[in-house]
């Protein structure tokens, strides 16, 4: 067939329609960001980012905090728009928006001590040098954010970014882009005099193939593990760096003389909150073998009281992403053919787009219910002879992201905390490090790389310029071709007797 004869490629949608996960109603229409528009975006950003690295560090945090007080100023605004397109409560919306502030609060505060210039020290052969290092913006941050936490999640990149003194170009998910849009909005009104330097794009994969190609100065990801490795490609093309969160399938250690209501409460909490769709939440419990039983029992008492709606007082919302609630009944069905057993509900559970709660025993390690992300309000419980075993197991995953350990005595909590291979972990209690802005986060192996919040989020958006500066001309200038031979052999003959008595 000619070129001439050719069929002509199907134009691009103009527009994409968002829907409501829990009634399937219409939300709102936005427009798909082809290629050109996204290279638009990240030339725009460029230009408003000269401005602000310019600045000086105060001032940036000044225009941040400015930023943050118009976010909490909309707080019912902005957790209206995460409810409607997450499908998750009010009140759980609102509490994602002011983990969100705290987080951009701790980055916007602590920029300036984090990256400002500092010296370090110098050897006995470069004594005549000042050296110092800094850490210095990278330019054009491209954000690519999940549908999960719409807002958490992505501004752990996003704020930490333009803490540092870049400009961002933001790519949330097609199922959550108004809460993108908005929060672009808010800067923009927030900080009139540097609007540009948050943009976001919208539309779905295809967009996101364009941010990975417009030439950014970084690309953070986070979604599936298969999907940051064809992002990962892309950006390879070009040596774009990477940064990925890719999810876990975390896991919980209790000991024989754990709190099993503390433990308990946690777990279902963990398990279910969000309706289990939580990168870090809780997937795999491994209790000791006297304490099991009881747990479960537990467990099963406090699962059995929560139900998911779209009412005001259900305990949380539908799934999300509706092809993930193929996913869920596929783990759990499998897992009951495999021999485990439902202590909660069962493939029952699942109607769609809602998932009661479902409690699990008794699951071969090589069960989807132990070795994928399931990613719904499903909790396998299996019993352990010791801490031993449940050690080995939680570190089998191909996933390695958050963990946590219940135990009566928190020194020896953090010990088995210490042995296991999580990028984070929470000694009795679920997800602590996520309230704290402090700490990073991130994980290994299929759970991604890198790490946002903390020190380390501010410095993940930086690259860093070391430099000396010559204070005397040295004695001996060993970096010149007019140093005589037998001076450098009697420097290096000084340099090895120094060595041989340290």
């Amino acid at each position: 067939m000619t070129d001439a004869a050719a069929p002509a490629a199907a134009p691009r949608p103009a527009t994409f329609t968002t829907f409501s996960p829990a009634t399937r109603e219409p939300i709102a229409e936005h427009p798909v960001n082809g290629p050109e528009d996204v290279s638009r975006a990240v030339i725009r950003a460029r230009a408003a980012h000269a401005g602000w690295a310019a600045l000086p560090a105060t001032r940036r945090r000044e225009h941040l905090l400015r930023w943050k007080k118009a976010i909490a100023a909309d707080l019912d605004a902005v957790a209206r728009t995460i409810s409607e397109e997450t499908g998750k409560p009010a009140g759980d919306a609102a509490l994602e928006v002011v983990l969100t502030l705290e987080h951009l609060n701790w980055a916007s505060r602590n920029a300036e001590r984090v990256l400002r210039r500092r010296k370090v020290g110098t050897g006995l052969f470069t004594v005549h040098q000042r050296a110092s290092l800094v850490h210095r913006p990278l330019g054009v941050v491209g954000v690519i954010g999940p549908w999960n936490y719409p807002l958490y999640t992505p501004m752990g990149s996003i704020g930490y970014a333009l803490a540092a003194g870049n400009a961002v170009v933001f790519k949330p998910s097609e199922l959550t882009p108004g809460t993108g849009v908005l929060l672009a909005e808010l800067f923009d009104a927030a900080v009139p005099g540097h609007a540009g330097l948050l943009t976001t794009v919208t539309g779905e994969a295809s967009t996101g193939d364009a941010l990975a190609r417009s030439g950014v100065d970084k690309l953070a990801f986070t979604g599936s593990p298969e999907t940051a490795r064809k992002v990962m490609a892309v950006c390879a093309e070009t040596l774009t760096p990477f940064l990925a969160e890719c999810g876990g399938k975390d896991a919980v250690i209790v000991t024989a003389d754990a709190d099993l209501s503390a433990a308990a409460d946690a777990i279902v909490w963990g398990a279910l909150s969000n309706a289990g769709q939580t990168c870090a939440g809780v997937e795999r419990v491994y209790a000791v073998r006297e304490v099991h039983a009881a747990l479960c029992e537990q467990v099963v008492q406090r699962a059995r009281t929560l139900r998911p709606g779209a009412e005001a007082d259900a305990a949380y919302g539908p799934m999300t992403l509706p092809g993930q609630v193929a996913v869920v009944e596929r783990h759990v069905t499998g897992a009951i053919s495999a021999g485990a057993r439902a202590l909660l509900g069962g493939p029952e559970s699942v109607r769609a787009p809602y998932v009661a709660p479902v409690v699990l025993t008794g699951v071969p390690e090589s069960a989807a219910a132990v070795t994928e992300e399931t990613f719904g309000p499903v909790v396998v419980i299996d019993p352990v002879a010791d801490v031993d075993e449940a050690v080995e197991r939680a570190n089998a995953s191909r996933y390695a992201l958050g963990a946590a350990v219940f135990c009566r005595n928190g020194r020896a909590g953090a010990a088995i905390a210490a042995r296991l291979c999580a990028g984070a972990v929470s000694v009795n209690s679920v997800l602590g490090f996520a309230a704290v802005p402090a700490l990073p986060f991130g994980g290994s192996r299929d759970s991604g790389f890198g790490r946002i919040h903390g020190e380390e989020g501010l410095r993940a958006f930086t690259s860093v310029q070391s430099t000396t500066v010559q204070r005397f001309t040295p004695p001996i200038a060993l970096t010149s071709f007019d140093v005589p031979a037998a001076t450098r052999e009697r420097a290096v003959r000084l340099a090895r007797a120094l060595h041989r008595r340290r």
